[in-house]
């Protein structure tokens, strides 16, 4: 709850009459012949709504899962339904007490004035006793909006919170789909720390090895034949050399520094650019993102045109990167002879554990004959 429980309260139930205007209007719209928006209505006007019952009762809802869309919509028309009409009644609880205090206040000033005027209740108002029994029932209706309505509008609010959090079943399908992404981060995790693994000891390792033989030859040379210790010196300068650009070539593959330096559009402008294939960049403005997450489009966009030039046959290709519902898209397309099998081979099952380590989608159509289609979003929102 917040600094001011009462009052938030009477926003909340007061604020509610709206909401459930709002939802009979689209229920009547339901009814009739509607419109084919109205599903998308109701579902911007749940969303409106577990916004506004999580900062209200201080625990943010539980979006409902995008899998299961029919189960979504029906339980937000039983909301809807439910916001019509209880909502409404309910809702206008602070509504009258305000309207009952202001009115039986008005009333016992200006009784004078008022020929024949009752109170609320239907007390006549006829004289100054009668003004001071209306001015209690104002009170009355004051009191009754204090002690009351912060209580409504908490019970209230849990009832819609419940019809509108996904159900059961969907919760354990998403207890579900997190542990298979926990696992698979896990797993993309330790694939990862073996491939760093491998080149710093199958390459940068040997490379140096390399360079202490060569000083230990400079080392004998200069005790035996000064003169003769320049060759075994630019040895060990061309070894040592070599093992910094494969220490380069190492640090490039954890977190490429074009990125850092350009951004995400541009390191993927520059992978186009070196293509071995035609390649266009489709470029739409985009969000602010981690740079994990920069990293991990970066190196998808980078797998995928790699098995494009590899085993397509193509001749053009096109990445689009893009922010769509609340995600980093990309799309890498190809009009090669297509049957990429994500089951088969390294690369796209690679692709599929990077994007599922954060809480990503991947999507590979690839119909024999083409074109191929490799679709990457990852979630940028909290």
């Amino acid at each position: 709850m917040t600094n001011q429980p009462s009052l938030n309260a009477w926003r909340f139930l007061a604020f509610g009459v709206v909401v459930g205007l709002r939802a009979l209007g689209l229920l009547i719209r339901m009814v009739l012949p509607h419109p084919p928006r109205v599903v998308e209505s109701v579902g911007r006007l749940a969303a409106d709504e577990r916004d506004r019952v999580g900062r209200y009762l201080a625990t943010p809802m539980l979006l409902p899962s995008t899998e299961d869309s029919a189960t979504t919509v029906r339980r937000e028309v039983r909301w809807l339904t439910l916001q019509a009409t209880a909502g409404i009644l309910v809702g206008l609880l602070p509504v009258g007490s305000v309207t009952g205090v202001a009115q039986n206040v008005f009333i016992a000033a200006f009784w004078p004035f008022i020929p024949e005027v009752t109170s609320t209740l239907g007390m006549p108002v006829q004289s100054w006793s009668d003004a001071v029994l209306t001015l209690a029932t104002a009170a009355a209706y004051g009191l009754l909006g204090v002690l009351v309505v912060p209580y409504v509008a908490r019970w209230y609010a849990k009832v819609s919170a419940a019809r509108l959090a996904p159900s059961v079943q969907s919760l354990a399908e998403r207890l579900a789909e997190v542990t298979a992404t926990r696992a698979a981060a896990l797993e993309a995790h330790g694939i990862e720390l073996q491939r760093i693994e491998r080149s710093l000891h199958d390459g940068t390792q040997n490379r140096l090895v390399a360079v202490v033989m060569q000083l230990g030859l400079v080392e004998r040379a200069l005790i035996r034949d000064p003169a003769a210790a320049l060759p075994s010196v630019l040895s060990a300068q061309n070894a040592a050399t070599d093992a910094l650009a494969e220490l380069r070539q190492v640090v490039r593959s954890i977190y490429p520094a074009v990125l850092a330096e350009r951004g995400l559009s541009k390191a993927v402008a520059s992978l186009a650019a070196q293509c071995a294939i035609s390649c266009a960049l489709d470029e739409h403005p985009l969000p602010r993102v981690p740079a994990a997450v920069e990293a991990a489009v970066y190196f998808v966009v980078a797998e995928a045109l790699t098995n494009a030039v590899k085993h397509s046959g193509a001749d053009r290709i096109t990445v689009s990167l893009r922010a769509e519902d609340g995600a980093l898209v990309a799309e890498v397309t190809d009009n090669g002879q297509g049957g990429a099998d994500d089951g088969q081979g390294t690369g796209l099952r690679g692709i599929h554990h990077r994007i599922a380590a954060f809480d990503g989608t991947t999507k590979i159509d690839s119909p024999v004959g083409g074109p191929t289609v490799v679709r990457v979003a990852i979630p940028t929102g909290p």
